[in-house]
């Protein structure tokens, strides 16, 4: 995934060195093998360096101890990330003048590094530092690298890549993997014939992916568009245009969005998301109201910028995530999970292997983002490593990379990402909104809260027909609530903690026209055991009937408490009579005129459930909001 420039060109040529009686050097060696080196730099001039190879192993056929011709050949290899190869031929060379390789140690240590020999590399590029007279920014950078990996030793990780195949990766470099939520499409960039980059589809069954189809106009153009990202339900696609003649810089953000008709006609996101500086390497949180992105900065190289989606639409103006994540290198290549809760990126500052890395981080619970993880070797190596994606199930990782087996360049590979590296486990929750007396489906917004936290992990807007999906952890309670101008708002709570996080969880949501006498049971009220004090958890449903008031100030509603059978007739009455109090007493404080208000405790009567088992009695201990009159 890296690309490492090396200097190759002229490195042993005319070098004086004092070689033993069996070497031959350039100007010793036979004509033939002379003018097989020649063509070897030749070649290496124009940047052939596989043919350079093959006429430097002409040259040493010709003259099996020809020194140039070795330290050449590993120069090459160490351009073609070939390391193995590459410190074989450093090490004949070595073998036949230890002296040959003082101006070749810099690639040698690659080599080595290249190969998991961090320990070598570290004391050979060590020697070299100690023997140089001027500095070199480039290998004290490298000899930092080393030093880390040798620390750092025990964070090597099972990885084990495998190429998805013909069906996705061709000749030309494909790269940047996004996936929706169910798995079953990738959408990747594709650099068709070295010049233009598209965008390319394939779909999944059976975990077989069928043939990647270019996905055309109006998404694809004749510009280059690439570094995109998928939403999670397949809906809106998030991406790179460079040099488009509505940009504001040289590479802007772009969105298309997938309706009946097909994909509409890319958007720019404008002020404030794009500058003219470069935006690039989008990346949707789940409910698609957060986006996370790359943006090249004088003051900083690239840092990681995040942008929330305002109640009127609009983008709220980028800010830098925290000195966790940037630092004064470049970060690139975000990757929100759909756990809302794992941010994968990639750095040249934090401290690493060498180029860029792959690192994690986990939101904490003020918001904040946790201290950057690498996620080691050997998914992270000595060249740029990035653009990692994770599937829902937290385990898939997909990533780019001009491995031994690729098609032609960069291939696209999926590996099993070990444990401690994992985001939380995801899992679809879907379903549609509806009229309870038309049965009409309804176009409105989702809220879901994390029960225990208090917070809003999603919000979720329905298409048009009333659909919607929410990709969630798993192991958490949640809240639902809706609300739609001339309804009651609607709340639930359930459980993804025993759900299976192979089945989608299936929940439709009935909404009830504002008339006399509609109710719905407050789900999301919370009492503790025999007490009427609200918990901190029925804050979210209890501003949610406010704003109900408030948007409809004529209505006049009644609170009813309901308990369960267990006490006393008396006790139970007082207790439910108590907690419709409490709710009343919360609205009166938010503003909400007492004479729109009642209270009534119904005790123990009309349970709507059995009371025999635990569940029955928690149904019927419950919080109602009646309408009276509009």
């Amino acid at each position: 995934m890296k690309k490492t420039f090396l200097l190759i060109l002229g490195c042993l040529l005319g070098i004086g060195m004092q070689m033993q009686a069996q070497t031959v050097t350039y100007e010793t060696a036979p004509k033939k093998a002379k003018a097989s080196f020649d063509r070897a730099i030749d070649a290496v001039r124009i940047y052939q360096t596989q043919t350079a190879i093959t006429f430097l192993q002409e040259a040493i056929k010709a003259a099996p101890n020809f020194t140039d011709a070795y330290g050449q050949m590993g120069l090459c290899y160490v351009e073609l990330k070939d390391y193995a190869a590459a410190v074989t031929a450093f090490e004949k060379l070595k073998q036949l003048d230890s002296s040959g390789l003082r101006p070749v140690s810099v690639a040698y240590s690659r080599a080595m590094a290249g190969t998991g020999n961090f320990v070598g590399a570290l004391q050979l590029i060590t020697q070299y530092l100690a023997n140089i007279k001027s500095k070199s920014p480039n290998a004290e950078k490298l000899k930092a690298n080393y030093e880390f990996a040798v620390n750092n030793s025990r964070q090597t990780v099972p990885f084990h890549p495998e190429n998805l195949g013909d069906p996705v990766n061709s000749k030309d470099p494909e790269y940047f993997p996004s996936l929706t939520i169910d798995s079953k499409t990738l959408i990747f960039t594709r650099r068709v014939n070295g010049r233009n980059e598209d965008f390319y589809i394939t779909y999944r069954d059976n975990n077989k992916w069928s043939t990647a189809q270019n996905m055309g106009e109006p998404v694809n153009s004749s510009f280059n568009e690439g570094a995109q990202n998928i939403s999670q339900d397949g809906t809106m696609l998030v991406f790179t245009g460079c040099e488009f003649p509505e940009g504001k810089g040289s590479c802007d953000l772009y969105y298309s969005e997938k309706t009946a008709q097909g994909w509409t006609a890319p958007k720019n996101f404008g002020s404030p998301i794009n500058t003219r500086d470069w935006e690039s390497q989008p990346s949707l949180s789940t409910d698609k109201q957060t986006l996370y992105f790359a943006r090249e900065t004088s003051d900083n190289g690239a840092d990681i910028f995040v942008t929330n989606r305002q109640p009127n639409g609009q983008w709220s103006i980028p800010q830098r995530l925290g000195p966790n994540i940037n630092t004064a290198g470049r970060e690139t290549t975000p990757f929100i999970h759909a756990d809302g809760q794992t941010l994968y990126f990639a750095s040249n500052g934090h401290p690493g292997y060498g180029g860029l890395d792959i690192f994690y981080s986990r939101r904490q619970p003020d918001g904040s983002w946790g201290p950057a993880t690498n996620l080691g070797y050997p998914i992270n190596t000595i060249d740029e490593d990035a653009s990692l994606v994770v599937e829902a199930d937290g385990k898939t990782a997909y990533f780019a990379s001009d491995r031994s087996d690729t098609r032609g360049a960069l291939d696209i590979y999926r590996f099993e990402l070990y444990p401690e590296a994992r985001p939380l486990q995801t899992l679809y929750v879907k379903g549609y909104v509806y009229d309870t007396l038309t049965h009409a489906r309804l176009a409105t917004s989702i809220d879901i809260i994390d029960l225990q936290g208090g917070y809003s992990i999603a919000t979720v807007k329905t298409n048009d027909n009333g659909d919607y999906l929410a990709p969630l952890p798993v192991g958490k309670d949640y809240a639902m609530h809706v609300n739609r101008k001339g309804y009651l708002f609607y709340s639930d709570n359930f459980s993804l903690k025993d759900h299976n996080p192979g089945v989608p969880f299936e929940k439709n949501i009935p909404l009830q026209p504002l008339a006399a006498n509609a109710s719905i049971v407050l789900h999301n009220i919370f009492f503790d055991s025999k007490q009427y004090t609200l918990k901190p958890a029925s804050v979210t449903e209890l501003n949610k009937l406010v704003s109900l008031l408030q948007d409809n100030p004529t209505i006049k509603i009644e609170i009813d408490g309901y308990t369960d059978n267990i006490g006393t007739d008396k006790d139970n009455q007082v207790l439910s009579e108590n907690r419709a109090k409490s709710v009343v007493k919360y609205l009166t404080e938010k503003g909400i005129a007492a004479a729109r208000l009642a209270a009534k405790g119904y005790g123990e009567s009309d349970p709507i459930a059995t009371n025999d088992t635990e569940e029955g009695r928690a149904d019927n201990r419950r919080t109602v909001f009646r309408i009276i009159s509009l």
